[in-house]
């Protein structure tokens, strides 16, 4: 077979053994060598690549945390406070008010056809002063019709008063997360899983069984190619029948972009049904498609106010946040699926929910010991130093949310999280000191997918005004780029195939219009993804 050998101005490894080089050697889709144009002279029958001669390589970037609803909420019109584009370039310049919020959602009810449901997204309340938006504020913008706006964080909605109706919801108020005014009325606000739930039964769909999309996954493939991203998981996968054909079938095709880890939603099954779906997915993967991790959502979120916060809560004094099951049937799940040999990724906002997380863990690991288990917690943004050496002791991995800080510090700091935790909110420096492997994410669609502003905000720790958090837990830039790429890979158990740059790895590779480890800090949520290279092929970013 003929061997390419990729040029560049440098490459960066992320191999500690070989942090740097300019040539890298590829055959049947896997690293052969890596080194200087010296190395690659050993080769006979070669073809040479210099489209990255002035272009800085990096191991593909791995997104740990991150959802394949990237792909569907782009089918409908953006609420979010903060401009984003779409998959196709689209600048969408979201709503600075609640005004603002009223005029988009007119103008695209006028875009459909009379009694159609209006789905919207990406709405961020916590952002507006004074009244909450209610059904009584949607019902103003748009009464003919169901509306539903899905909230930024994922873990709550808003609907009208049609959408009320039409669910029968004045039935079901004995439901948690189903919010009530001081005089019974429903508001219209729906608080996690739930409650939610009741709404997408009556509409028929669910937007988070949308997954299994073929059109949904080939979007998100599309996004993750031009953020750079070559390994990119979808952490709450209900792993239908129908779900795991497409994943099956995408992936198979050559064109595909990413590799792809779906991890199963576990409050979608009966412990015993579930532990049998995803054992029975393990012998159906491919290179780019690895099963073998479960999902489980235990609190909600900090800026939604459904994460569950130790004392004393929150620090504004809003009620403590709300759990996704009882936490005693939490506890029996990390058992059950810890003793079935499968690999935890568990959804941890809130110190609360991490302290009872530590527990289960904890006992688990007493009863039936594991080695090597990386059980992972998944955001644990307001992580103590107490749990952290809990986490360290017990061998978890940790995936930090970086991108609260610039998103929502502001709000923390002033609203939810007060000053002192703020210096602790994502607390990477204190986890790297204790060596326990560690990575940071976009969980996009939550904030953009894009692992080097991730990475900034990791180094920097500023919010989008400007102000610091927590300078002592400030990472180096090249610490920053190991969690997105080597440190991502080893919570998702594949730092043997990716990750880094080595002999026998799969070709997976960024291609950068700069040098990060040679720009200024500040200067890293700036460089352009120019292509990736997955396995060996290459992908021109758009």
């Amino acid at each position: 077979m003929t061997i390419t050998v990729f040029a560049a101005r440098r490459i960066l490894t992320m191999n500690p053994s070989q942090p740097e080089a300019t040539h890298i050697a590829v055959r049947d889709g896997r690293i052969l060598a890596v080194g200087d144009l010296e190395a690659m002279q050993a080769f006979s029958d070669t073809q040479w690549d210099e489209r990255f001669a002035d272009r800085c390589l990096m191991p593909g970037f791995v997104e740990g945390h991150s959802h394949a609803l990237e792909g569907t909420m782009w089918e409908y019109p953006y609420l979010g406070y903060f401009p984003r584009r779409d998959p196709d370039g689209r600048r969408w310049a979201g709503a600075q008010s609640l005004a603002a919020v009223q005029v988009l959602l007119r103008e695209q009810a006028e875009l459909l056809p009379p009694h159609q449901p209006l789905i919207a997204w990406g709405f961020d309340p916590v952002y507006f002063e004074g009244a909450r938006l209610d059904r009584r504020r949607l019902d103003e913008a748009v009464s003919d019709r169901p509306l539903v706006i899905l909230h930024a964080s994922l873990h709550v909605m808003t609907v009208n008063s049609a959408m009320l109706e039409l669910a029968g919801l004045q039935r079901h108020v004995d439901v948690e997360g189903i919010m009530v005014d001081d005089d019974g009325s429903l508001t219209g606000e729906l608080q996690e899983m739930a409650a939610m739930h009741v709404v997408f039964e009556t509409l028929g769909m669910n937007l988070f069984e949308t997954v299994g999309a073929p059109e949904t996954l080939w979007r998100y493939g599309r996004v993750a190619r031009n953020a750079g991203v070559t390994t990119i998981t979808d952490l709450y996968n209900p792993l239908t029948d129908e779900g795991i054909a497409a994943l099956k079938a995408v992936t198979r095709e050559d064109d595909y972009p990413v590799r792809l880890v779906p991890a199963m939603a576990a409050l979608a099954w009966p412990v015993d049904e579930g532990i049998q779906r995803l054992q029975g997915c393990l012998e159906q993967g491919n290179d780019k498609l690895h099963f073998g991790s479960v999902k489980l959502m235990t609190d909600g979120s900090i800026q939604g106010y459904t994460a569950r916060l130790k004392w004393p809560h929150y620090h504004d004094g809003h009620a403590n946040g709300i759990w996704n099951a009882p936490p005693e049937t939490l506890k029996e799940m990390v058992e059950a699926y810890h003793q079935a040999g499968l690999q935890l990724h568990i959804h941890t906002n809130g110190d609360e929910a991490v302290e009872l997380m530590l527990e289960a863990l904890e006992g688990a690991l007493v009863f039936w010991p594991r080695c090597d288990h990386r059980h992972t917690l998944q955001h644990c943004q307001v992580i103590d130093h107490a749990q952290l050496r809990r986490a360290a002791a017990q061998g978890l991995c940790l995936n930090m949310f970086a991108n609260h800080l610039y998103y929502w510090g502001d709000i923390h700091r002033q609203r939810t999280l007060g000053h002192e935790r703020c210096q602790r909110l994502e607390p990477l420096a204190s986890a790297r000191r204790l060596g326990i492997p560690t990575a940071i994410h976009s969980d996009a669609p939550v904030t953009p997918l894009g692992p080097l502003f991730t990475a900034w905000c990791a180094v920097a720790r500023e919010t989008a005004t400007g102000r610091v958090l927590g300078e002592h837990e400030r990472l180096s830039v090249r610490d920053a780029l190991e969690m997105i790429t080597l440190g991502a890979a080893y919570t998702l158990r594949l730092d043997h195939l990716v990750g880094s740059l080595e002999i026998g790895k799969f070709a997976d590779m960024v291609a950068l219009d700069r040098d990060p480890l040679a720009s200024a800090p500040d200067a890293l949520k700036e460089i352009r993804v120019t292509a990736t290279v997955l396995g060996g092929r290459v992908h021109e970013a758009e």
